[in-house]
């Protein structure tokens, strides 16, 4: 080879290296760019359902905060365990919340601890509440702790003209920006309201819009449900507040409408017979246990005989949103502060209170949620919802990674949103 063909070749391997080289520092680059940018997270379909927490108790009522806190009161009709509130810790795992010290059982029951907590929610000044119904106590209780310190911030005994012995008090919604609290009472059906400025309540039940309809029949895994024998025939249970607190929603357990009421009625003491003539009829729900409201006027029900959740659009049209053979016995459902529709799952149909003998319930029972797809429910300052946020504990998003695709031939038990459960023998 000539002297001037060698320098050629010299010259070429030289520029073959240094493009190496150049190449080899922008892939580090860009991998060290890769792996310090926060990972990106995929909009999960509409209906998506996931468990969150697996639990050996049943739990009650549900809610969470934007942050990803979730709690759950534990239901009253349970086997007895001591515990009344729990936060959920992990997969399997929850604690007395705040303490152990508010928790009860048959031996230190008292006025300064939980009786039989049931309805749970949250409010835009960051507190946790809950409504008491005391069966053992025979007082209906208002409880309200601080969210970031556990701290009690209210305690408020309803009196017996409002809420006397016997009754079934809930389910709840919170306005704090205007202080007042509106609950359900099941036994007989009626709203009560309570303006926390005065301590002043009222009972309002002079509308049949508060009765369980007759042709709305319970039957939960494809049998009438019964309680204490007999059919059940539950009236008003969830109620839920608009986004501007101006609108009350509620409608009965055993009932398919959905009603409307200005609350200003209320809060202003109108006669019985104005409220009951401005009640309005929004649109159809299911045999439900629990309902949500989001901030855009769309409303979600459990929807108990189909194992299922549904939503009425604001335009009034009621469609599934997920059915799934989990949902056994959805009970309560709460946003957490984005479309994420948390749900308790508690197989109460199997409780003893229902069944009249043993308890044939099997865990895990259940907190799962479900993606809306819509505005969620943020009950304060987006900025500060924004700020806070992170994601909840969720079960299945551990665990989606490994999970296994279906087996050919195979489908989901969910026909609304993506699942790993295959079909055949459904877990409950």
């Amino acid at each position: 080879m000539s002297a001037p063909a060698r320098k050629r070749d010299a010259r070429r391997t030289g520029d073959f290296r240094r493009i190496a080289l150049l190449a080899g520092a922008l892939f580090a680059a860009f991998m060290t760019a890769a792996a310090a940018a926060p990972p990106t997270r995929s909009t999960p379909a509409v209906g998506t359902l996931e468990d969150v927490a697996l639990l050996d108790i049943r739990p009650g009522n549900v809610t969470a905060t934007p942050d990803g806190r979730v709690f759950a009161t534990v239901h009253p009709l349970d086997r007895p365990s001591g515990l009344q509130l729990i936060e959920i810790t992990g997969r399997h795992d929850y604690r007395p919340w705040p303490d152990a010290s508010l928790q009860s059982s048959d031996a230190d029951r008292s006025d300064a601890r939980l009786d039989s907590p049931l309805g749970i929610t949250r409010d835009s000044a960051r507190r946790l509440w809950i409504v008491d119904m005391g069966m053992h106590l025979g007082t209906t209780r208002l409880w309200a702790f601080d969210i970031a310190t556990g701290a009690v911030a209210h305690k408020i005994a309803l009196s017996q003209q409002v809420a006397p012995k016997g009754a079934f008090v809930q389910d709840l919604a919170v306005d704090a920006d205007r202080g007042w609290v509106y609950l359900a009472d099941i036994a007989p059906p009626a709203i009560i309201v309570h303006d926390l400025k005065t301590g002043q309540s009222r009972r309002f039940s002079a509308s049949p819009a508060l009765q369980p309809e007759a042709r709305a029949r319970m039957k939960v895994e494809g049998r009438i449900t019964l309680f204490g024998g007999t059919p059940a025939r539950v009236g008003i249970n969830p109620l839920t507040l608009s986004a501007d607190g101006e609108t009350l929603y509620f409608g009965a357990m055993n009932g398919t409408h959905w009603h409307a009421l200005p609350t200003r009625l209320l809060r202003d003491g109108a006669p019985d017979a104005v409220i009951a003539a401005a009640i309005r009829a929004v649109g159809r729900k299911p045999v439900s246990d629990g309902a949500a409201t989001d901030d855009d006027g769309n409303h979600y029900f459990t929807n108990l005989n189909a194992r299922g959740l549904d939503r009425l659009d604001s335009a009034g049209r009621l469609r599934p949103l997920v059915r799934d053979a989990r949902l056994l016995w959805p009970d309560s459902v709460q946003f957490g502060g984005d479309a994420w529709l948390y749900v308790s799952v508690n197989q109460l149909h199997r409780a003893s209170a229902f069944r009249g003998g043993a308890d044939t319930g099997r865990p895990p029972y259940r907190i799962m949620r479900v993606w809306t797809g819509g505005s969620g429910s943020a009950r304060e300052p987006e900025t500060q919802v924004a700020a806070r946020r992170r994601p909840a504990v969720s079960a299945d998003a551990r665990d989606r990674a490994r999970a296994p695709a279906c087996p050919a031939g195979r489908v989901p038990h969910a026909t609304v949103g993506p699942r790993r459960d295959c079909g055949g023998a459904a877990p409950i």
